[in-house]
Formats: C-alpha cells, structure tokens, sequence
C-alpha cells in the first residue's frame, strides 16, 4: 500500500521497483549481503536475491537458496514489484506495533520483526517451471522483494491476458480498494469524497467514478495530484479548498491519507446520516479523533475497512481468491497508468527505499516497478504517449539483461522514437510506430516517463 492505504496486501498500491544488475559472488554462500556488479552490468545473477530490512532505515540485498520446483510448486521469474509507501514503510522505521507482529505477518515473510526481516507483498512474474498449464504464465504473486522464487502453484494467480505487467503491481491496491468500496456502501448517485490521493485512496475514486450517476472528489494537501485525480474521473481540491468547492453534505467519505487531520476532514464533509470509512493503517501512531461539535447531530458513522477479511455480507459467496482475481480484472483501464511512478533498479533499492517511501509534500503519488536482468520480455504492444529524444526496443535494447529499471509513466507509455526535429519549430517529422517486442507500456528505463 501507499501512504493512503496502509492496510494490509492489496496494493497499494501502490511504487515499483525491478532487480537488474547481475550480483556475482562466488564465496557468498551464505545469505549474507549479496554484492551486485556495477549498475549497467550484463550479467544476470546466478543465485536468488531478496530485499531484508536490518535495521530502523536500513535495507541490504541478500542472496537466497537456489532450488528447483517440485511438484505442485512453481518457479517465479519477477517481472515487476512494487514498494508500499504505507505498510512497507511501518516496517522500514520499525514501527510495527509489538500487538501486531502476529497480524503483520505478510504472505512468505522471512525473518520476524522488527528485524531482521524480509517483507513485501506483491510481484509479477512469469513462470518458468511448474505444472504445464502455468508453464510460461504471467502471474501475480503475494511474496517479499526478490528476483526469482519458488512458490506453491496454488499461490500464483495468473494474470489477464490484456493486463500488462507493470500495471498489475497494482493489483494488491486494487483489492484493497475493492474492499473498501465494498465496506463503504457507495450507490449510484452517490456523491463520493476520498481524502488522501495516494495509490489505494486513487484507486478507490476510480471505482467510484465509475458507478453511475456518482460526483467523486479527490481531497489531498498536495494540489500536484490535481492530474491524477483529473486522469481518474473526479474533481480535486485541497483540504482547505473542499468545502468552499463542494460543500459539507457527502454522502460517503472515505479516509486514506493516515493522518489526523487528514480524517478531521474527512469527518468535517460527510453530511448528516453519512459514513465515512476509515482505510488507513496507523501502526503504533495514536490519532485524535473530532468527535465533538456536529459529530453527534449530523448522526455520522465510521466504519473501519481491513483487507484481511472480505466484508461480511459477502462471505458466503467471496473469498480472498475471487475478490484478488476481481481486482485484477479492474485493472484492464488504461488510466490507472498514472499511478505508475519513478523507475528503480532493484540493485539500487537499498539506496533508493528511503526516498521511495519518504512521506510529506512532494513525496511521489504515485507506485514505484522492479524487473531482474534475465526476465523475458512481455508481449508486444501498441501505444502511443510522450514523444522525445528516447529509443525504444532496438535489438540490442531488447536484450533482457540489459533492461535497468521499470517504466512508468504519467499517461500511456512511450511510442517510439527518437523523432527529428523539422526546420520549423521542432516538431517531429516522424509518425510514432507500434512497439515490437515490448508490453503495452515501454519496459526500458530510457524511455520512461517519470513525474
């Protein structure tokens, strides 16, 4: 999850990483620090690495134990990643309530908190041995930062066929969101606010905006996500703006900024009889609640919203499994694209994690990808989007070993290039052409676009 979702492994929401450079260490045999090659090294790795937190904000790469899958388990090249600026970040600052060891536990966790402690909840990637009717599968895994896994065959769902890759990091995300969606009742008609326009609390608005007849806004401090919110289908407006734009009579609100005064406005723009759902995940932080002036006369009802349990009024139907499939379906939508961010090298990820998961004004909106230097390429694509001086999928570029870090961009991804600017006024005298050999979404660094 993202700072606006920190509940649990959906999912948000929401940053994306990917392992490239090779690791090579012939004496590293046990799963001590692993030591990657030059940035730009060719050289895939040749054993397993994970991503462990040591420590209050420190991180290292550590080689795994390389294995074979036996039956009824697969083995897992990642493609994608993604960091939860939410969850991942309690974890990174050890901030993980003693309370909550037990309940924090994420799918395939290694080591226990506070740390050492390899955690994460969320890569893509193709299967590369397992039973037959998963064999070369894209799927989506619940599973700690690393390059290449085996994992229970059951564990992996796959992908739809027309969600790419990058964009099904989201997934988790989604499946919170869903959840919440679900927990908050919304109805055609309906007038929606979300406060907090992180991955999950984005999602959410996207959800909403695409019920009928619903008004959706997207309340956060930082009027940066003007666009992302526009992108999605709902208006924007800053805390202090909101009600001046639209009022104090919502009809749900949702929270998803896990600040206190983030849910102070949330409370403030609910109308009478209204619910407003509480998606945020705290951790050990305490949060004043406003429960007084008009909260008692305006009859408001809050309504927490976990993702580790379907909503009840759906058990007797759903289970974690169809509501996770369901999620990944949502995310054929082509505007969720603008929640993808800032591309990182997985070998770079120890560096880069404190950046990734600061918080605060001018902290990124949007997901950050991972993809190891010997993952195969996705299947082609079209698309079309910014254009300028990059080059796309060239035979050398398509070499997999030589894909430093996953595209995201703010909009549809790269159409090739590079263009030749003409005599008047720069513009390009060259049409883009389709990808060849790429997913939709260019997957080289070079050529993403970042916000």
């Amino acid at each position: 999850m993202d700072e606006s979702d920190p509940t649990g492994p959906s999912t948000a929401p929401a940053p994306s990483l990917r392992p490239e450079e090779a690791a090579r260490s012939e004496e590293a045999a046990r799963p001590a620090p692993a030591r990657p090659s030059a940035p730009g090294s060719d050289t895939p790795p040749s054993r397993p690495r994970a991503y462990w937190t040591v420590g209050p904000g420190q991180g290292e790469l550590r080689f795994e134990p390389s294995r074979s899958a036996l039956p009824g388990e697969v083995l897992v090249e990642a493609l994608y990643g993604a960091v939860s600026r939410g969850t991942e970040g309690l974890v990174f600052r050890g901030e993980v309530p003693i309370s909550e060891f037990a309940r924090m536990r994420g799918p395939n966790q290694a080591g226990d908190f506070p740390f050492p402690v390899k955690y994460g909840y969320c890569l893509v990637g193709r299967v590369i041995d397992g039973p037959r009717p998963l064999r070369d599968r894209r799927v989506l895994v619940l599973h700690p930062h690393q390059d290449r896994l085996v994992i229970e065959a059951e564990a992996a769902v796959p992908l739809p066929d027309n969600v790419p890759s990058r964009r099904a990091v989201l997934g988790p995300n989604m499946e919170t969101a869903l959840n919440v969606l679900w927990d908050s009742g919304v109805a055609a008609g309906d007038r929606v606010a979300v406060v907090g326009a992180g991955t999950v609390g984005a999602l959410v608005a996207r959800l909403a905006a695409r019920i009928p007849g619903t008004e959706v806004a997207l309340i956060d401090v930082q009027p940066s996500r003007r666009f992302i919110a526009e992108t999605l289908g709902a208006r924007f407006a800053t805390p202090i703006d909101a009600p001046l734009l639209f009022g104090r009579d919502f009809d749900v609100v949702v929270h998803a900024s896990a600040t206190a005064e983030g849910l102070t406005t949330a409370l403030g723009l609910a109308g009478s009889e209204a619910t407003v759902v509480e998606a945020s995940w705290y951790g050990a932080r305490s949060v004043a609640v406003p429960l007084g002036e008009a909260f008692h006369a305006r009859r408001l009802r809050i309504v927490s919203s976990q993702v580790g349990r379907v909503p009840p009024q759906r058990v007797p139907r759903w289970d974690g499994r169809r509501r996770l499939t369901t999620a990944l379906e949502l995310l054929d939508d082509p505007a969720l694209d603008v929640l993808l961010a800032e591309p990182v090298a997985f070998a770079d990820l120890p560096a880069a994690m404190p950046r990734i998961l600061a918080g605060g004004p001018g902290a990124p909106a949007r997901s950050s990808s991972i993809r190891p230097p010997s993952a195969a390429i996705p299947p082609r694509s079209g698309g079309s989007g910014p254009l300028g001086r990059r080059r796309c999928a060239t035979r050398r570029d398509r070499d997999p070993r030589r894909l430093i870090g996953a595209s995201t961009s703010a909009g549809p991804a790269c159409s090739l290039g590079p263009r030749r600017p003409s005599e008047a006024g720069g513009r390009s005298r060259r049409r883009p052409r389709p990808h060849r050999g790429g997913e939709p979404g260019c997957t080289q660094s070079r050529c993403a676009t970042t916000s």
